[in-house]
């Protein structure tokens, strides 16, 4: 589904006065409202459990029924690039403004997007699919390339998410797992508020457990160091959700998730895809990062029959036809 933006849209974008189209796309697990400059949140979407038709990101039940996590109220989810020697930035959020970026090209189809935009001396392309992996989740692959002539010492990326988790949207809980191992996050914290310019500040609390409850979100900034002229960089976002913090986890392991953010309904104290004392559906709703210099968090998940288990049944059976041929000789 896709629908063209408001010229007082296209304005927000410096160096740009050509306007995109934006898209949702969707597996039918997990929807994401993608706008033309890799940022989420766009409308046009069907009403989820609340009736909001602004589509961020969404989980979607076995019934059809959509839960949206992010465009109630604020529609900040967002990020920016910058250099760090030469205060070179450019940024995109829908809630807390644009700047710096100009737009390239953005293409999409039903279960896919791809936007390409630009800064002075750089090219960044977000890269949106279906994981491989699991079908909840969508992983994006961010790529920045150094388009100058000039090395640059250390490249700057910022993500801004605002949890506002249907079906209690502006009351959720929320984690942060992963980020104080990562060699290239330099700080996280549940301000979903702040703005995506990479220069500004915005308060850091590192990892936390299930904050909360209130109207509160994630932002991870990274230092990816040094980017070579012509050279490029690419690190992975993933994106969904999952009925239940057991079931998020899985979902990571598959993927080899390294930080993450859950939000979930205030409502939903232990995690279990259920508000409390209910059996109303309340997802766990998953934001995460790969290729950012931390260790996976999670392992995916084991095969029900381990290798050891499969060769110790394999060796067992050996021996038990040697011996069967022993008594018959």
């Amino acid at each position: 589904m896709k629908n063209i933006k408001l010229l007082c849209a296209a304005l927000m974008m410096t160096g740009s006065s050509l306007a995109f189209a934006d898209a949702i796309i969707t597996d039918g697990n997990v929807s994401l409202g993608v706008d033309d400059l890799g940022q989420l949140n766009v409308g046009g979407g069907v009403a989820d459990v609340t009736g909001i038709t602004s589509v961020g990101m969404r989980f979607i039940d076995s019934s059809g029924n959509q839960y949206e996590s992010t465009s109630h109220g604020c529609e900040c989810e967002g990020w920016g690039v910058g250099i760090a020697e030469t205060g070179e930035s450019g940024y995109a959020n829908n809630s807390s403004g644009t700047a710096g970026l100009t737009a390239v090209n953005f293409v999409s189809d039903a279960t896919t997007a791809t936007a390409v935009t630009s800064t002075a001396s750089l090219q960044i392309t977000h890269d949106f699919a279906l994981s491989s992996e699991t079908d909840n989740l969508f992983e994006v692959v961010v790529t920045i390339e150094n388009t100058s002539a000039t090395d640059i010492a250390n490249l700057l990326y910022r993500r801004t998410f605002d949890w506002d988790t249907s079906p209690t949207p502006f009351n959720e809980f929320v984690s942060i797992q992963g980020a104080d191992a990562s060699t290239n996050i330099t700080g996280a914290g549940n301000n979903g508020f702040c703005s995506s310019n990479v220069f500004s500040g915005c308060a850091v609390t590192g990892d936390i457990l299930a904050s909360g409850p209130g109207d509160i979100g994630a932002n991870f900034d990274f230092d990816f160091g040094a980017l070579a002229a012509g050279e490029a960089f690419s690190f992975s976002i993933f994106y969904g959700g999952a009925l239940g913090r057991d079931a998020a986890l899985a979902a990571l392991g598959e993927v080899g998730a390294e930080a993450y953010s859950f939000g979930w309904s205030g409502s939903d104290a232990d995690q279990d895809g259920f508000l409390d004392g209910t059996t109303d559906l309340a997802p766990t709703y998953i934001f995460a990062f790969a290729g950012v210099g931390g260790t996976v968090i999670v392992d995916p998940t084991p095969d029900p029959v381990s290798a050891p288990a499969t060769l110790g049944l394999f060796s067992a059976v050996l021996l038990g036809l040697f011996g069967a041929r022993r008594k018959l000789s």
